[in-house]
């Protein structure tokens, strides 16, 4: 299957909330693409979607470390954290980001949709 269309296939499983399809097509692409960040962060959403918090958090982690400024991987970055208990760890992170973003409301906890 060629990369475009595996790509595309990946958007439409992610689009139709299908995320287990979604994980597993996103992760073949970044295996043969690993500097793919649209990749990674579709990637890092399907496995939020699904609840599966610590690849969610790997992922978003790993974007942030080219991209320090994305706020919404630091976003859900900040609910993966929350969701594993890890609240201090996240009010931290939501610290850092109203100060980057001159945001106040980044300090409230909202669910990430």
């Amino acid at each position: 299957m060629t990369t475009l269309l595996t790509y595309n296939l990946a958007v439409q499983a992610f689009d139709e909330r299908d995320y287990r399809t979604a994980v597993e097509r996103f992760s073949e692409l970044l295996e043969a693409e690993p500097g793919n960040h649209n990749v990674r962060e579709y990637l890092a959403r399907a496995h939020y979607h699904r609840a599966a918090l610590k690849p969610a958090e790997e992922h978003a982690r790993a974007v942030l470390a080219e991209d320090p400024t994305n706020e919404y991987m630091t976003l859900l970055l900040i609910r993966s954290l929350e969701r594993q208990s890890r609240g201090a760890e996240a009010a931290g992170l939501r610290r850092v980001l109203a100060a980057l973003t001159g945001d106040q409301e980044h300090l409230r906890s909202h669910s990430l949709a």
